[in-house]
């Protein structure tokens, strides 16, 4: 998940005041016999993980605590504007924030979560993956606990391409020479004017070696690395390799175009591999996987980094039970069951290479891990919204991508990380 951010500054204790008669939800508290209730608040899990999660770790506590799941909006946006409003109303039925791998730095920068120290982070800084932790740090503080992660891989057609590319200019050469063989061709990617196309040219300017902004937020960076990053964007979207409907395609989108065997290359979540093997089961035969096309052949791409962070609430009454719980909650078993029933990678590196994960449904673990431990996180900023809105609007159409447009790009940035015309 990766919404669109931004950072809120200011709020008065009025308007506090008036957000949190707005959000209404369970007040949590005691329960008759003195339990604690934790509130958790995280997106719908189709699976029922999460409530499973929620039911052993309840039990598993002895009478420390009872977790309640308080369901978030369905649109990552949506689910960030309800923590944002309750936290800044100081809301105490806050106990456990399910965030995205985007808004720990606003969270903490305003007070509305509490960093894990000690022995707490010690002990969430073993066997995490490394993109996953570094997801969840800010300003050499550990603001919340990695639950699940996410990265894309490259899907081929193995009837196609026999060998599969390395670099993003061997797959579009092999796109091309598929297209005057007229053979499937296209190269299925998330070029839509959303948070998915940010994705894609934050992966693609880290995987050049260069960066978005400065590693503290601060400072707009971009250079002749992003530059010949972003080029490759747009000669991938001028190419014939490209879908015709590349400038308004998302990530389902993209599934949809590979099962009907138009595409011979899809880059994606792992969550294409099984809705193949369900609807495109004869494709899905054909299907291969490799980590995720390097910009340059010598240097190791920085494939995208999504998932959710779990993180205690500055205003909750039951702190020490809510940081337990959390512990709880990321553990082995329960990371396990939410990877093979709900899809969501694991945090914990030693679980991809668990027999249980690879026969579950992960028969490409260790591309996913080998993928997390150098993935790149996005921009880390309090202003992530305004940011990523600049990105996916000034470098759009993807045909358009290009150093000519970096310097504009430059400036949005600027205006976005100093708060400048911040969009609601």
């Amino acid at each position: 998940m990766g919404g669109l951010r931004r950072w809120r500054r200011g709020l008065t204790a009025a308007l506090a005041g008036v957000l949190l008669a707005a959000c209404g939800g369970s007040a949590g508290g005691q329960s008759a016999g003195g339990t604690p209730t934790l509130n958790w608040y995280i997106f719908h899990d189709v699976s029922g993980s999460f409530p499973a999660d929620a039911a052993a770790c309840s039990a598993a506590s002895g009478g420390e605590y009872t977790i309640q799941i308080q369901q978030l909006p369905t649109g990552a946006d949506d689910q960030r504007e309800q923590l944002v409003r309750r936290s800044a109303a100081q809301d105490s039925s806050l106990d456990i924030l399910g965030l995205d791998v985007v808004w720990e730095a606003e969270f903490s920068e305003a007070g509305w979560i509490v960093p894990f120290t000690g022995e707490r982070r010690r002990q969430v800084e073993q066997d995490a993956v490394k993109a996953a932790l570094d997801t969840a740090t800010w300003k050499d503080q550990l603001v919340a606990a990695p639950f699940n992660s996410n990265t894309q891989l490259l899907w081929y057609r193995k009837d196609l391409v026999p060998n599969p590319p390395r670099t993003w200019a061997e797959m579009i050469s092999q796109a091309e020479a598929l297209a005057r063989q007229g053979k499937p061709h296209h190269i299925e990617i998330q070029g839509a004017s959303y948070e998915g196309y940010t994705v894609w040219v934050n992966a693609m300017v880290l995987s050049a070696g260069g960066q978005i902004l400065s590693d503290d937020g601060q400072r707009v960076v971009l250079g002749p690395p992003a530059a010949r990053g972003v080029s490759l964007i747009g000669q991938l979207a001028r190419s014939p390799a490209a879908d015709p409907s590349l400038s308004v395609t998302m990530e389902d989108q993209a599934r949809l175009a590979f099962e009907t065997g138009d595409a011979a290359f899809e880059i994606n979540y792992p969550f294409v591999y099984p809705s193949a093997q369900e609807n495109a089961p004869d494709l899905a035969k054909q299907m291969g996987w490799v980590e995720y096309p390097r910009v340059d052949a010598g240097r190791p791409s920085r494939p995208p980094v999504g998932g959710i962070d779990l993180a205690v609430s500055a205003y909750s009454r039951f702190k020490q039970q809510a940081f337990d719980a959390i512990m709880c909650l990321r553990n082995r078993d329960n990371q396990l069951r939410n990877a093979v029933k709900g899809g969501l990678p694991p945090t914990l590196a030693s679980l991809y290479k668990d027999t249980r994960l690879i026969d579950g449904g992960y028969p490409f673990a260790a591309e996913i891990l080998n993928s997390l431990q150098r993935g790149g996180v996005r921009p880390k900023t309090p202003a992530y919204q305004s940011v990523s809105i600049a990105i996916s609007t000034t470098l759009h159409p993807p045909s358009t991508a290009g150093p000519g447009k970096l310097n504009q790009l430059r400036g949005q940035l600027q205006d976005a990380i100093e708060s400048k015309g911040l969009i609601p």
